[in-house]
């Protein structure tokens, strides 16, 4: 088996049609053919069924699936990590970002990993949390940060940050009457939320919330980012559910930051990395991360009784 194998493989794995597959990787259909049905032979099972109407995959197929594609990202890592040690960095850390971490720590942590120690390389990767997790098993990724728990054996999961759950509210809305907006009258609102697939920890701290509630959301649309959701916000589509920092940060106009009514639910977000024993650059990074505040001057916390952030536009 090469690697020409596992690329065609994967081409026609994505594109469900061998003409299109050998379209995107240059060379004919034939030796496209050729190739798959080397691989079906080394393998002893068939990957693909073809008809004159439609490509799929097999059972075997879809496994074999699952793996390729960290084949690639492996190799990927193992040329980065050349490239580095080429350009004099001294280590590496892999990084993977899930649930659209809090942006108003991620700046300043990184900031005072190259400060203090340069020769180190970082790569970031933003996956869905069920890929991180896979990816720290095995070795594609050495920590990881998302607003999930759950998390299986073999991953320890540490809760490093709180940030308040707020409501983001077109300006002008009639919610805006109120300093802290009572959950139930939220309710009574269409809501854009997180899609579960792309931020699943977060969106699963909010369905927590939200049950809170005897009344059914009514969930308008399910964003795969806090930029979507702000801009639907912005455009009075509905009301938005995020951390106060993605709200604080986001750059659309007329969008309004309000905490719900009573104690302030808070967002946690968690580091994750593989138990037992780690490198010492790993172990560094983990006491900045426990170290790391909000920037200076950023006022995100809710007490009971106070407003944390202005009826100005964010």
């Amino acid at each position: 088996m090469e690697l020409r194998h596992l690329r065609c493989f994967l081409a026609v794995a994505q594109e469900l049609h061998f003409a299109r597959a050998a379209e995107k990787l240059h060379i004919e259909q034939s030796p496209l053919s050729r190739t798959i049905k080397e691989l079906e032979d080394d393998l002893g099972d068939q990957l693909f069924v073809r008809t004159s109407r439609s490509t799929k995959l097999t059972r075997a197929g879809k496994l074999f699936l699952e793996h390729v594609p960290r084949v690639f990202a492996a190799l990927e890592q193992a040329r980065d990590s050349v490239k580095a040690a080429a350009n004099g960095f001294n280590g590496q850390l892999r990084i993977a970002l899930s649930d659209g971490i809090t942006p108003s720590r991620l700046p300043s942590l990184l900031a005072m990993c190259r400060q203090e120690e340069p020769e180190v390389d970082l790569r970031l990767f933003q996956v869905p949390l069920s890929q991180q997790i896979k990816g720290l098993h095995e070795d594609l990724y050495d920590v990881g940060f998302s607003q999930s728990a759950e998390v299986g054996e073999g991953v320890a999961a540490e809760a490093v940050w709180n940030d308040p759950l707020m409501v983001a509210v077109p300006a002008r809305h009639p919610l805006l009457k109120h300093k802290r907006i009572p959950l139930d009258e939220v309710l009574q609102f269409p809501l854009v939320l997180s899609d579960p697939q792309a931020c699943e920890g977060h969106a699963r701290q909010v369905d927590r919330v939200l049950r809170h509630s005897e009344r059914e959301p009514l969930v308008a649309e399910r964003v795969p980012s806090f930029d979507l959701m702000m801009a639907l916000v912005s455009a009075g589509f509905a009301l938005g559910l995020a951390g106060a920092p993605h709200i604080a940060s986001s750059r659309e106009p007329g969008v309004v930051a309000r905490p719900l009514a009573g104690r302030s639910p808070m967002l946690t977000t968690y580091l994750l990395h593989r138990e037992g024993d780690f490198s010492e650059v790993l172990s560094r990074f983990i006491e900045r991360v426990r170290a790391i505040d909000l920037p200076e001057g950023t006022k995100l916390t809710v007490p009971p009784d106070t407003d944390p952030l202005e009826e100005a536009d964010l």
